[in-house]
Formats: structure tokens, C-alpha cells, sequence
């Protein structure tokens, strides 16, 4: 009886915990971008005081929210596609096919995951600002140029090659006897098989893209392509905008990542399920 009731306080003990440390701060950004009211620094409301959507509005279109929006999500749509396509090609040829010098191929993608992104910060703007020899133009102050550099992202790269080293070899080469070709296998055998991998690295790089904040700083000053992240930094120095229109600005750049993991949580569950079941 006694073991019951010290189970039952410890459970509603972790439900205050998880509120607090989770749910309170989203509940207050909540509560502050649907309030009328200004709030001042130290004031704490548990619901919206003189709730209005003007503060939403003032974001859009006032401060042209709406076109920061539009620009983060059409890097992050290029940016993602690539990337996966790019880390699916590269973890297939790492884990299905054996070459000289695999291993350290392997050991340099690994070695990019240490580097902070401030160390090649100034090398990437000095390449990005240089014009391509051939072509004779330059992708600074483009999409291309914020695009580019994530394309190549060691994390989802070494995921899918985990993934891929762990399908029977025997699968392959059923298909070849069927006469697939190698595009066929990769396609057809090996792709569905790392489904719930390419859910985890789709969630994974769409909310590292669009939480970029230096790489579109550095390689893009006209301030028609910035993204949120680079918006909202503008507006925290700004004076003239109220703490509600910042914070309605904020929960705004945070829709897109949370909608995505929504639609994607259950190839993210399957994924992380079975990264644990393989470790």
C-alpha cells in the first residue's frame, strides 16, 4: 500500500518536473505572443492578457516575417533533398561496396562532426565569394550559397551507413539474379529497407538547416534573402519591437520544425527504435 502511494507521488512529482522544464517555457512563449498587453521584464501570466492576433499580424506583414519565412523554407527544401540524396549515395558506396581507402574516407567524414562551425566559418567565405573558374560566376548572396555547404552532412551520412551495413547481402544478390543493375538496387532493395533512417536524417536536417544562423549571415547581405534565424537575431537588437511581436516572430519560426517531426514522428520513432535495437 505504502509502495503504491510513493509511486503514485513520484509519478506526479515527474509530471511537475516535466511541465516546468518543457512545457512552462513554450507555454509562455505562447502566452506572451497572444497577449495585448506588454509585458514587463520579470512579469509572469498563466493565460494571454487582452488576447489578440495583432501581434501575429505585425510580424507578417509589418516586419515582413512572412518573406524570411519563405526563404528559410526554400533553403531548407533544397538543402534537405540534397542532402539526403547526397548521404544515401554516400553511405551506400561506404557500406555496401569495398574500395581502397574506405576507412579513411570514413575516418575524415567522422572528423568533420568535431570541427565547430566557427572554424570554417572564414574559409567558407572566401570560397563562396570567389567566382567559379569555368562558369564565371559566384554563388554569393544566393540560395546556392546557404544550400551548398550543408548538402554534405557527415551525421546523416553515418547513420545511413549503419543502417546499410546491417541488410543481407543475400537480398542483393537475389535482385542481381533477377538482372537488376545497380541504380535498381539501390533503388529498390536498399532504399525501402533504410526507410525509417531517412524519416530520423529528414527531421534531423530539416531543423539543423533552419536553425542556421551563421552560414546565412556570412554568405548572403542582402537582406531580401535572409532566413528567420537571421531575422529574429536583427530584431532582438531592435529596440522599436515590442517583446510580444518578437516572441509571436519566434513561435512562427518555430511552426515549420515542429509541423515536420509531426508528420514524420512515427519513421522517427521506427528509426530510433532501431538504431537501439542494432547498438
Amino acid at each position: 500500500m505504502h509502495q503504491s502511494v510513493a509511486i503514485r507521488v513520484s509519478r506526479i512529482l515527474f509530471y511537475i518536473f516535466v511541465f516546468i522544464v518543457f512545457v512552462g517555457p513554450f507555454w509562455g512563449i505562447v502566452v506572451t505572443a497572444f497577449s495585448g498587453q506588454i509585458l514587463k521584464p520579470g512579469q509572469l501570466f498563466l493565460w494571454p492578457v487582452q488576447p489578440t492576433l495583432a501581434n501575429f499580424r505585425t510580424a507578417l506583414i509589418d516586419l515582413n516575417v512572412w518573406r524570411y519565412l519563405l526563404n528559410s523554407l526554400v533553403v531548407v527544401a533544397l538543402g534537405t533533398t540534397l542532402q539526403v540524396i547526397v548521404s544515401a549515395l554516400a553511405a551506400y558506396a561506404l557500406a555496401r561496396k569495398k574500395f581502397r581507402g574506405a576507412a579513411i574516407v570514413s575516418l575524415l567524414i567522422l572528423c568533420t562532426m568535431m570541427l565547430p562551425e566557427e572554424i570554417i566559418s572564414i574559409p567558407l567565405y572566401l570560397i563562396v565569394q570567389k567566382r567559379f573558374p569555368l562558369l564565371d560566376v559566384s554563388i554569393y548572396n544566393t540560395y546556392a550559397a546557404m544550400v551548398l555547404p550543408v548538402v554534405g552532412w557527415a551525421f546523416a551520412i553515418f547513420v545511413l551507413t549503419e543502417f546499410m551495413r546491417a541488410i543481407p547481402k543475400e537480398l542483393e544478390e537475389a535482385a542481381r539474379i533477377d538482372g537488376a543493375n545497380e541504380w535498381q538496387v539501390f533503388a529498390y532493395v536498399v532504399l525501402p529497407l533504410v526507410r525509417p533512417a531517412l524519416g530520423t536524417v529528414v527531421i534531423f536536417g530539416f531543423i539543423m538547416i533552419w536553425d542556421q544562423y551563421l552560414l546565412p549571415l556570412i554568405v548572403v547581405n542582402d537582406k531580401s534573402l535572409f532566413t528567420i534565424p537571421v531575422m529574429l537575431g536583427m530584431l532582438r537588437v531592435d529596440e522599436t519591437i515590442t517583446p510580444n511581436i518578437f516572441v509571436a516572430a519566434t513561435l512562427l519560426a518555430m511552426a515549420p520544425p515542429i509541423i515536420v517531426y509531426l508528420l514524420l514522428q512515427k519513421q522517427f520513432n521506427r528509426g530510433i527504435t532501431a538504431g537501439a535495437v542494432k547498438g
